[in-house]
């Protein structure tokens, strides 16, 4: 039997990948306190250093006995990852969670349809579409969600074509490395690729003992637990069902905002609310019924 023919296994992607979202949205939360000091940046930086130590600490790669087509996969992955959070915390900056990540979802529900294999795929892709549409003010807006900064929505906008490289090379280093190797490998990248610019933009706030403590703690919730997870459940996912799934990110990240932020919620983004809890729900449910060898990660 394959992998992808097992139906426990997407079941426990389905719940890795809601689980990472969780940790993320709660960190997304607690990280936007910290702009004041170091800036969108300077966070983002704290957050792919730590989460670089973290994993290399755990999987401790080999770097030896890879192809180059290998390496290709783990520095795009890295420098890809470095673009999506950059661009994310940079729209977090002018624009609040709730609408950052409807917008950033809206990158992996095009991937939803053109790499789904049926009609239902783009059916439970448009679902989760009005969700976002609703949850974000962009249909039946109300008042302060219907004029959103333009560049923080062009940031947001950014950071979601990028996931669109982040769900597929991630597929591609987790087939190209054992364990948690590659990811290990892709956020040392990553958190090299931004220093450079957390050294010019964030000044001698980012090695301040609290902010370095605030900023560890971050990682945890926003790169190391979610990142490990879902590259772990896009073992288990299509392309089209994970992408699907995160489609329930707006949904936590306004409930975070809600609770941690105190960020209120008007009855259409209630709306959307369901609308993508039934898309990812829908999603999982197909996936189940229509399992096969096509159906694993990754696109020819």
């Amino acid at each position: 039997m394959t992998r992808a023919a097992n139906p426990n296994a997407t079941a426990t992607g389905a719940l890795l990948v809601v689980a990472g979202l969780v940790c993320q949205e709660v960190g997304a939360s607690i990280s936007v306190t910290l702009f004041p000091q170091i800036g969108p940046i300077g966070m983002v930086t704290l957050r792919l250093v730590f989460s670089a130590i973290i994993l290399l600490a755990i999987a401790r790669p080999v770097l030896r006995g890879h192809t180059a087509g290998s390496w290709g996969s783990a520095i795009g992955f890295g420098l890809v990852l470095a673009g999506m959070n950059t661009f994310f915390y940079l729209s977090l900056e002018r624009i609040p969670l709730g609408p950052a990540v409807t917008l950033e979802i809206l990158g992996p529900l095009t991937l939803s349809v053109i790499a789904g294999r049926r009609w239902i795929s783009a059916l439970w892709a448009g679902v989760a579409l009005i969700g976002v549409l609703l949850l974000g003010g962009v249909l039946l807006h109300r008042g302060e969600t219907a004029a959103l900064d333009p560049l923080g929505t062009l940031f947001a906008l950014i950071a979601g074509t990028l996931w669109v490289g982040y769900i597929l090379l991630s597929s591609r280093t987790g087939k190209a490395f054992p364990g948690l190797n590659g990811l290990a490998i892709a956020a040392a990248v990553a958190a090299l690729a931004t220093i450079p610019l957390a050294a010019v933009t964030a000044g001698p706030n980012l090695f301040d003992p609290v902010i370095l403590l605030l900023g560890l703690g971050v990682a945890v919730l926003s790169s190391a637990i979610p990142y490990a997870l879902e590259f772990i459940a896009l073992r288990r996912l299509s392309p089209a069902t994970f992408a699907i799934i995160l489609a329930s990110a707006p949904a936590i990240a306004a409930i975070a905002g809600l609770v941690l932020l105190a960020q209120q919620l008007t009855v259409p983004q209630w709306a959307g609310i369901g609308c993508v809890v039934v898309a990812g729900i829908g999603a999982v449910r197909t996936a189940k019924r229509d399992l096969g060898p096509e159906a694993q990660p990754g696109l020819a």
